[in-house]
């Protein structure tokens, strides 16, 4: 291991935005661990090596001689159609690397910017129809976000019929338990469901699409796919693959990030009237305190060494997210308060191991943070916006992350804001 996870160095003294600490110890999608008492590496009795501290997950993350374990990577290609091109999310070597290069064009500062005018319009259009009904569901606002704007990206846009938000998370909500190794509950009904959604999904979403770009290509991952001579299973895999990764999450984040301000008034304010650099400080900070996916798997395709101890080829690593991204070694103390703008080592983001690292780190993670942006700011600016009924917190097996549900909010119908969008 090349990093100590026991650093002698003192650890930095936050100095962030005004108020801070913001809800010391108080993460509200899971319980506060003390990390500074977890040991580096565990050999659990369900035969994973589970990781909890920051410098052996980016060791993992960053290594070649591991693979992707989750987000049923290995039992999709064991049970799924033979491809010739797999899922960029389950790719390694260089065909991944290669998918990667090509389709970072999407997701550079100046292609979101591109995305700025509609994530703008479909915020202010949500946020309208929050205003006359007065008060909703935030976490079905944010999914309808987040699925229109993936919807661009990926160019799920020829749909034939709507819903395209409901047909994405019937995926997620009735899939499977993507921990490598884990007992599934697969009987013959839900089998039977998993089939007609994907068939669904592919006939009423992607099959129009792929027509449309066959006719005439646009500047979008559909497009791309075609012009490498995807098949429709190739292109439909893919699509579900950005889908559920892109759109599920940036939902949960979206919720959690408006929970924290809501509670939270002095972080409210320094967010409605900051920078942008400051604004995506704070959000930085919640997703660091919030990673909306807790685990993450790799599996070993040789013998490794970490933190001393040997983790045999063919074992699986569980990286443990919400631990890492809490390791006072790497982010001082108060490790679980929420401080914007706490100094960090050189070579460390600000929401640490929440958008992953290596090779598999997410390629969205700039797009994510500026459409959340764009609509928590317009929603925050009202001076009279509230929680109505505090959201339910679930764990969704497929993701390995938390779900904020039945998050009620009331917005007064034209009381006025406090900045300008």
């Amino acid at each position: 291991m090349t990093e100590s996870s026991s650093s002698a160095r003192k650890t930095p003294t936050p100095s962030p935005a005004s108020g801070c600490p913001f809800g010391y110890g108080e993460p509200l999608t899971h319980e506060a661990q003390d990390v500074a008492r977890l040991p580096a590496v565990t050999h659990g009795e369900d035969g994973l090596y589970h990781v909890h501290r920051f410098a052996t997950a980016r060791e993992v993350l960053k290594q070649d001689g591991v693979s992707q374990a989750g987000f049923m990577s290995e039992s999709s290609q064991k049970g799924g159609p033979k491809m010739t091109n797999q899922p960029v999310l389950f790719a390694e070597g260089d065909h991944h690397h290669d998918m990667r290069r090509q389709t970072a064009k999407y997701f550079t500062p100046a292609s979101v910017a591109g995305y700025q005018p509609m994530i703008a319009a479909l915020a202010d259009k949500l946020i309208a129809g929050l205003v006359e009904g007065g008060e909703g569901n935030l976490d079905d606002l944010s999914l309808v976000l987040a699925v229109e704007v993936a919807a661009q990206v990926v160019g799920l846009t020829s749909s034939v019929l709507p819903g395209l938000e409901k047909r994405v998370m019937s995926f997620v909500e009735n899939g499977l338990d993507s921990q490598p190794g884990a007992a599934q509950k697969m009987g013959k009904g839900k089998q039977t469901l998993m089939q007609s959604n994907l068939a669904a999904f592919f006939l009423l979403d992607v099959k129009p699409a792929i027509a449309v770009r066959r006719r005439k290509r646009r500047d979008d991952l559909i497009s791309h796919l075609i012009d490498r001579d995807y098949s429709d299973v190739e292109i439909v895999t893919e699509c579900l693959t950005y889908a559920t990764a892109g759109m599920v999450t940036t939902r949960e984040f979206i919720s959690a990030a408006a929970w924290h301000l809501l509670r939270h008034p002095e972080l409210r304010a320094d967010y409605v009237h900051g920078t942008e650099k400051e604004r995506h400080a704070i959000l930085h900070e919640i997703l660091r305190l919030e990673p909306v996916v807790r685990t993450l798997y790799r599996r070993a395709n040789e013998d490794l060494t970490l933190d001393g101890q040997t983790v045999p080829a063919g074992s699986v690593m569980a990286l443990h997210i919400t631990d890492a991204n809490t390791d006072p070694d790497v982010v001082g103390d108060p490790a679980n308060a929420l401080c914007p703008m706490r100094p960090l080592p050189r070579g460390v983001q600000a929401p640490v191991l929440a958008f992953g690292d290596g090779h598999h780190r997410c390629p969205g993670a700039f797009l994510a943070i500026r459409e959340s942006d764009a609509f928590l700011r317009r929603l925050l600016i009202w001076n009279d916006v509230e929680i109505v009924t505090a959201p339910t917190v679930t764990t969704n097996e497929t993701v390995k992350g938390y779900e904020i549900r039945d998050f009620k909010i009331r917005l007064g119908q034209g009381r006025g804001a406090n900045a300008k969008a």
